[in-house]
Order: structure tokens, then C-alpha cells, then sequence
């Protein structure tokens, strides 16, 4: 089983490395035999970067940011002028939930590869990496002082309780193991439970890491107490929509949290008039990012960024199959999310067709990161935020209105409204307030996979006035906002179920 873990984070070096160019100089992995595997800081450091590779994998196979966070509550539609045309139609295949009609093959999409997103493979391969190196780290490693191996420990404890999380929101209750070389059958556990855990796990790591980096070209790239910070953050919030019985206390975490990264002054809110600083990656924003850079020759799927969705000529060329856009935001939604004509992100992050309800529409929030030369055939987005300081403020924000806070809650809104020259928040408080807050980080991290799982673990998603893709109580208890699970899982494990609803028919 060592072997076998050893030669697999060996295969993920196949994708790219991360585009600091002080660790492409780290010895390849294949010529680190099991016997010096773990010998030097270097190897460690080796490691860390493969198992953040194999993550980043799965968002690169296939169009993830967008089939996951933001299509399925309807919101976008298809292009039908755009150049093959019934390959975008997908977008209206998500937004009506049919995923089983998505994975069912023979489809004019079958080159995006949305059935891997069904596969838990290699979130599992990263999970067992991160166990096999805080193993490895316990029993020493030449050359590292306890600060090392504590830090790099912490960053072994993000990649793994990350890996989770996203399984989590993907297929709801999962196998939950921190012991290396496992490989006992075991069955699907809670998934409130297994971020619970999660939670409990880093916390032990949080203050054994920095804030941040000295070197600039390690900003949001390497996991730091911010990127455990706002992990935290993000499952606490998960888990007080699906627990509420203890919602107060996870609301109360999130808001010391926000609280605490705040007034750390790690981070900042850049300037809108900055924002390209911001979307190209490693900036004084960024809590944890996957790092890439076209002029660095890094190789992304060129269907994996969410912006290929979005742009057209002149950002993405030739001119005659790029005239409009695959996809677009629908007008209304536009016009519900920034009614605000003072909002500079409208400006900043738009072209002046926000609310066309055609292919006229772009997203230049994402436009920024673009080749030198600027005639390659390829998308300007590159950089994958994960996490970033707005959003993680505005979470903040929305725990502390959940706790009745109003007054702070709407001093961290206006914090963010402040960056995007919008005008302040003066409504009232209580329900109020969290329907603005919802709609802000709608409009603040539109784009950038978080809105669908915003309105799943809100429970908004049942609504109306909140989805165009509304679940019933009962198909959401059911699990309609998971994903199917391939059957692989049942592979040598006689525990394993697979989502009922998927299962069952999709209805």
C-alpha cells in the first residue's frame, strides 16, 4: 500500500506545478525512491506541492467551478449563436438539475468530462497522502525543526480537511479516515459529523503556521492560518444549515474567526481600480488560491476556467468562432444583483452588455491574466481562487447577523461595499440584513463556484425568489443537491451506498 501511494503521487506530477519558480526546481519526484522519499525539507516541500496538484487536478479535468457552484440554480443560459452552439446547452442542463441527463452520454458536451466530477478518487488519493506525511513528519524528518514540521503538518491538515469539504458539498455524507496506509472497508459517515471533525482537526494546527509569507510568490499559493481560517469558517457555516440545533455555536466560531483574521492585518481588500492584482493571483486578498500563469507556460484545460463560459473577442480569439459569448448571466438576475448604479464592479468586472440576455454579455472580472503576445487561441483566466478575503469578510458578516450582531455585521459589509465605491448598507437589521448579505456575496464572488452552495446550505434553494431551479423540501431532503457518486465507490467495499436520489431515478 506504501508503494502503491508513493508511485500515485508520483503520476500526479504529470499536472503542472503551481508557477513559483523557485519550487520547479525541486527534485522530480521520479527520482525519489521510496527509501529517500522523506529525507530533506525539500522532499516535504515536494510533497505538499503534489498533493495541492492532485486537488487542483479535479478542478482542471472538467468545467468544475461553474457545473458545481454557479449553473445548477439556473441563472445562466446558453448562447445558441455561439460556436458550437449545443455543446454550451449544458449550462440550461445544470440549471434544471438534470445531472443524470448531463452524465448520460452521446451528449454534444461529452468533451467536458463531467462524469469525473462523480469520481472521489483522487480527493481520497490527496487525503491519503496528507495521512501518509503528518505520519511521516511524526517520526522525523532529517534536517526540520519543530516550527517545520508543525507548519508543514498544518498544511498536510488544510489539503485534507479541503479534499473533505469539498466531497462534502458535493455528495454529502463520506468516508472519513486520518490514519495512514488505510485500507479497511469502511461505510459513509455523517457529513456534519465528518466536518466536525474536520473543524476539531485544524484547529489543533491553526496557530502552528504564519499568516503569511514573506516571499511574495507563496501568497494564497501555500496553505497559511488564513487558509485554515477561512476553511473553518466555511465548514462552520455549512454545518448551521444542516444542524440547528447547534447553529449558534457554529454562527459564533465563524464570527470570532472573521473577527480574528481582521484584526490580524494579514490581509487587505486591494482597490477595485486593482482588481487584475487580485484575479492574477498572490495578492494581499488572497487566502488560498490555485496559482497558474499562462506566461509561465501553465497548462490549464482549456474548458476548466469558468471565464471560457463568459468572453469573447477581443479576450478570447479567433475573431470568427469567439464573436459572442457561449453563455450569459440572465438579465434579470443582473439587474436583481446590481441595482446599484454607484457599484464600480459593474464597470469593473462587466463590459457595458450586463444585462443583454445574450452572447453580448462578458465577465471581464476574470479577463485580467492574459498572454503577453495577446493572438493565442486560449482564455485569459487562469488563476482558481478558492478562498479570498472579501468573501470570508462577508461570512463573517453573515454569522454575525445570524446572531443577532447587526451593527457589526453591517460595519463588515460596508467594509466590502467600501472597496467596490458602492454605497453604504443603511437598511435595517434582522431579515433584512441577511437577504443583503446574501445578495453581496452573490454579487462579490459571482463567478467563482460559491453561489449554488450558498443557496443549498442557506436552504434559499427552496424558493422562488431566491432560485430559478427551486428543490422541493422533498427532493432536497432526499439529496437533489448532491452529485451522483460513481459507482467505483462499490468497488471492494461492501459498505458503500451510493446517493438515493441519483440512484432512484433523479426525481
Amino acid at each position: 500500500m506504501k508503494k502503491f501511494i508513493i508511485y500515485s503521487l508520483i503520476l500526479a506530477a504529470s499536472f503542472s506545478l503551481p508557477a513559483c519558480k523557485k519550487f520547479l526546481d525541486i527534485q522530480p519526484l521520479d527520482k525519489l525512491s521510496g527509501n529517500n522519499f522523506f529525507q530533506s525539507k525539500e522532499d516535504v516541500e515536494a510533497n505538499i506541492y503534489d498533493l495541492s496538484r492532485i486537488v487542483f487536478g479535479k478542478f482542471n479535468e472538467t468545467h468544475f467551478i461553474g457545473a458545481t457552484g454557479e449553473y445548477r440554480s439556473g441563472e445562466v443560459l446558453y448562447e445558441s449563436q455561439s460556436d458550437l452552439a449545443p455543446a454550451r446547452e449544458f449550462v440550461e442542463i445544470l440549471g434544471k438539475n438534470n445531472l443524470l441527463g448531463l452524465l448520460a452520454g452521446n451528449r454534444p458536451w461529452d468533451f467536458y468530462n463531467f462524469n469525473r466530477i462523480t469520481d472521489w478518487t483522487d480527493y481520497y488519493r490527496a487525503i491519503q497522502g496528507a495521512n501518509i506525511l503528518m505520519a511521516k513528519l511524526d517520526e522525523g524528518v532529517p534536517g526540520l525543526t519543530d516550527v517545520q514540521k508543525n507548519q508543514y503538518k498544518a498544511e498536510a491538515a488544510f489539503i485534507r480537511s479541503l479534499s473533505y469539504f469539498i466531497m462534502v458539498r458535493l455528495y454529502g455524507d463520506v468516508v472519513y479516515y486520518t490514519d495512514a496506509f488505510h485500507s479497511t472497508a469502511l461505510p459513509r459517515e455523517n457529513f456534519v459529523s465528518v466536518l466536525n471533525k474536520c473543524i476539531a482537526d485544524l484547529k489543533t494546527h491553526k496557530n502552528q503556521i504564519p499568516w503569511t509569507y514573506t516571499d511574495p510568490s507563496l501568497k494564497g499559493v501555500r496553505a497559511s492560518r488564513g487558509s485554515i481560517i477561512a476553511l473553518i469558517m466555511e465548514m462552520n457555516m455549512w454545518n448551521a444549515g444542516f444542524d440547528a440545533n447547534n447553529s449558534k455555536k457554529y454562527y459564533q466560531e465563524t464570527a470570532d474567526l472573521g473577527r480574528e483574521m481582521i484584526a490580524s492585518g494579514a490581509y487587505r481588500l486591494l482597490p477595485i481600480t486593482e482588481w487584475a492584482t487580485v484575479i492574477k493571483g498572490r495578492s494581499d486578498e488572497s487566502l488560498f488560491e490555485f496559482y497558474r500563469s499562462i506566461n509561465y507556460g501553465d497548462q490549464n484545460t482549456n474548458t476548466a476556467p469558468v471565464a471560457d463560459m463568459f468572453l469573447h473577442y477581443p479576450y478570447k480569439r479567433p475573431e470568427y468562432t469567439h464573436r459572442v459569448s457561449f453563455a450569459y448571466f440572465r438579465g434579470e438576475y443582473m439587474q436583481k444583483l446590481f441595482q446599484d448604479g454607484s457599484d464600480k464592479r459593474i464597470t469593473s468586472w462587466f463590459n457595458e452588455d450586463i444585462y443583454a440576455d445574450n452572447g453580448k454579455f462578458m465577465m471581464l472580472k476574470f479577463a485580467q491574466n492574459s498572454f503577453s503576445t495577446g493572438e493565442e487561441d486560449a482564455n485569459p483566466d487562469n488563476t482558481f481562487m478558492i478562498f479570498r478575503y472579501g468573501g470570508e469578510i462577508l461570512l463573517a458578516a453573515e454569522a454575525l447577523a445570524d446572531l443577532g450582531e447587526d451593527t457589526e455585521a453591517i460595519k463588515l459589509v460596508n467594509m466590502v461595499r467600501d472597496r467596490a465605491q458602492a454605497s453604504k448598507y443603511a437598511g435595517g437589521g434582522g431579515s433584512t440584513l441577511k437577504d443583503f448579505i446574501f445578495y453581496e456575496r452573490s454579487r462579490e464572488l459571482i463567478g467563482e463556484g460559491h453561489h449554488y452552495f450558498d443557496l443549498v446550505r442557506t436552504k434559499r434553494i427552496l424558493s422562488s425568489q431566491w432560485s430559478y431551479n427551486v428543490l422541493t423540501s422533498d427532493k432536497f431532503s432526499r439529496g437533489a443537491w448532491t452529485w451522483p457518486i460513481s459507482g467505483n465507490a462499490l468497488n471492494n467495499n461492501p459498505f458503500m451506498r451510493l446517493n438515493d436520489y441519483w440512484v432512484n431515478g433523479g426525481n
